[in-house]
């Protein structure tokens, strides 16, 4: 395969790389060109040409087979860190010291991550007594690269009724934060949790007697843990 050159430093490639890193998850599954497309809000045939310019490059990010996926290079893996490193700081920074609403953080972020200096983002995380979590309850990557993995599982998953910690919640959907927030169900919070039917989730926070109820889709966006 020919090497190609591409200017691997564009907010486009670092959106690419951030959100394989987000869908390949913890285990660092290989991600669909549709669910990327998806994510990104992208053709699939832009996708499938980025990808292989990526796959091609002097220092590929990514490794690509057209029908299998797409997963991160160790390089791509180190981009992807960094990046998510400088937008999970961002957000942190934004509701704890500019009171930004959870539900606005995330797109705020979304604009400045590309244009920080690592100085800035060192700045960043002292002033806020390097933090471990951002507002949605995602680990920060540590300065080295490490990450962290979370023990959790989405609310889909729960069969059985119960009482669990909230690990974190999705940063994708700013109404369904508002909501999520409305009624304590935030990282952290003590959930009492009940499930009517396959496709109804019932959730109390706390003390907060209001319930709040959730459709298979809104609920997947959640992940708890055990509260024991």
């Amino acid at each position: 395969m020919t090497t190609r050159r591409v200017n691997l430093n564009t907010e486009s490639v670092d959106n690419y790389l951030k959100a394989i890193f987000t869908l390949g998850g913890p285990d660092e599954e290989r991600v669909t060109s549709s669910a990327l497309a998806e994510r990104l809000g992208v053709a699939p045939a832009s996708i499938t040409n980025m990808l292989q310019k990526l796959a091609a490059s002097a220092s590929p990010l990514v490794e690509y087979e057209r029908h299998r996926g797409v997963r991160l290079s160790l390089a791509g893996r180190r981009r992807a860190l960094e990046i998510v490193r400088h937008h999970r700081l961002l957000e942190a920074f934004l509701y704890e010291v500019l009171d930004y609403p959870i539900e606005e953080v995330h797109d705020e972020a979304e604009r400045l991550e590309h244009f920080i200096s690592e100085r800035f983002e060192e700045r960043i995380a002292t002033k806020l007594g390097h933090p471990k979590f951002d507002p949605h309850g995602h680990c920060i990557p540590e300065m080295d690269g490490r990450m962290p993995k979370q023990v959790s599982r989405p609310l889909t998953d729960i069969e059985q009724d119960g009482k669990f910690l909230v690990d974190s919640v999705s940063d994708q959907d700013p109404l369904l934060l508002k909501q999520l927030k409305a009624h304590g169900v935030t990282p952290g919070a003590r959930l009492h949790f009940a499930r009517p039917s396959q496709e109804e989730f019932v959730l109390r926070a706390g003390s907060n007697s209001k319930a709040l109820r959730l459709s298979r889709t809104h609920a997947g966006t959640v992940r708890v843990r055990s509260a024991d």
